[in-house]
């Protein structure tokens, strides 16, 4: 549900939903690494912590198995919640310390670690084990309803614009004072969080004593200074990045020839989900030849910069769209699907929050494609540097400048002006065929 449409539900009773109890097999793997994982985890937490939540999460881990690389990260059955985080993949830790908080959830949750990695999807699945009666059955209507991210307690909150607003945190601090529509607690996933700058005193302290039934998750991709005071009241729950082996291996199970997998993965930064769109994209290997070649083609002239930039922005625009619009083309038909089984009450502002989180990706996809440029004109002017093609001071300020930008993307610039500032500031290289690397 998002933002916005929570005044469209008002509490209608609901018929119990029984969910058949499920037998627990006994455990036949033994313990494994995801265990030490978990405890070092456990160590890091900034806050304390019921013991018995502790004991649930090494619970959870001494069972998990580890499996092909697609679903290595998907524990074992041990209980009926298990189909809300098979999508969730090479994050063992984070999901088992998650499936023990649903227990016995605090106010308030961190989840730390580059957005493509899934928390977000780790966050929506916590959501439907807090709201469901079974703890998160992955089948009740509860469930269904969190998952499609169309449960009346659940809510969603995007930033507007560079980051969530002061007015924004006002809303949220509305809704946070709501009581649940239908059960017994509120969610509020708060997106972004990385980004807040002016907002964060706002939101402090409704995000360390909230109502007893409102439970903030929190996504970050890392912890930055304004939003230390907050993340010291969040239990913090980090999300590593995959290796590059463990994107290699995925993809080679999805069909890839390894040496494309290996190109795919170095390209995807870390990021599973991007590696699994540049999967399905044939044009990768020359979106890499066009920022190789950018050195060579520099001039000094503006009539290069200006042809150049317009090239880049055509790539960004046109780079790996096609499997994310693929993609949200099927969600859309999901949340179809949905308002018919479910009637059209808040259809309207479903539909809204699912076009403009379509546009968020769409605009984040674009912003790592040009974040994978920029690492390869840095690649290739640490190239320079180190082989004499250029004089030491001006491969460093061009590495500089190159740096300053990847910076500067999270502040949401016009590239129509950032690209050609910095294509005029860099200096001219020989071509690449011409280097001996």
């Amino acid at each position: 549900m998002s933002l916005f449409d929570a005044d469209d539900y008002l509490p209608i009773p609901d018929e119990p939903v029984e969910v058949a109890p499920q037998p627990l097999d006994e455990p036949t793997a033994e313990p494994v690494a995801a265990a030490v994982a978990a405890a070092a985890l456990l160590d890091q937490l900034p806050v304390d912590v019921p013991e018995a939540i502790l004991e649930a999460v090494m619970e959870e881990v001494a069972l998990v198995e580890i499996g092909p690389p697609l679903v290595s990260a998907a524990v074992v059955p041990v209980v009926s919640s298990a189909d809300l985080w098979e999508l969730v993949v090479f994050q063992q830790g984070a999901i088992a310390a998650l499936r023990a908080a649903a227990r016995q959830p605090v106010h308030a949750y961190l989840l730390t670690g580059v957005a493509g990695n899934g928390s977000r999807r780790a966050a929506v699945s916590f959501a439907a084990a807090l709201l469901c009666d079974a703890g998160g059955c992955g089948r009740c209507d509860a469930c269904v309803r969190a998952m499609a991210q169309t449960h009346p307690d659940l809510v969603v909150v995007e930033r507007e614009g560079a980051s969530i607003n002061v007015d924004q945190a006002r809303e949220i601090i509305r809704l946070a004072m709501r009581s649940p529509v239908e059960g017994a607690r509120k969610v509020l996933v708060l997106t972004d969080f990385h980004l807040v700058t002016t907002a964060g005193p706002t939101l402090l302290k409704i995000i360390e004593e909230p109502p007893a039934s409102t439970v903030f998750v929190i996504l970050a991709d890392h912890v930055t200074p304004e939003l230390v005071t907050i993340a010291s009241r969040c239990v913090q729950i980090p999300f590593v990045n995959p290796t590059q082996s463990q994107i290699v291996s995925a993809l080679i199970d999805r069909g890839l020839d390894a040496e494309r997998a290996q190109r795919v993965a170095h390209a995807a930064g870390g990021q599973l989900e991007r590696a699994l769109l540049l999967a399905d994209d044939e044009q990768l290997a020359a979106r890499l030849a066009f920022w190789e070649m950018i050195p060579s083609r520099l001039d000094g002239s503006g009539a290069a910069v200006a042809s150049l930039s317009g090239e880049a922005l055509t790539l960004l625009d046109s780079a790996a769209v096609g499997p994310l619009e693929a993609r949200q083309a099927a969600e859309v038909v999901a949340l179809e699907k949905v308002i018919e089984q479910q009637g059209p009450r808040g259809a309207i502002g479903q539909r809204k929050e699912l076009a403009e989180r379509h546009k968020r990706e769409l605009k984040r996809l674009r912003d790592d494609e040009l974040r994978l440029g920029l690492s390869v004109l840095l690649r290739r002017f640490r190239g320079a540097l180190l082989g004499g093609e250029v004089s030491h001071g001006d491969a460093l300020a061009a590495i500089d400048r190159i740096n300053g930008v990847q910076e500067h993307l999270e502040r949401n610039p016009n590239l129509s002006l950032l690209l050609p500032a910095l294509l005029l500031k860099l200096p001219r290289l020989a071509r690449p065929a011409d280097i001996t690397r």
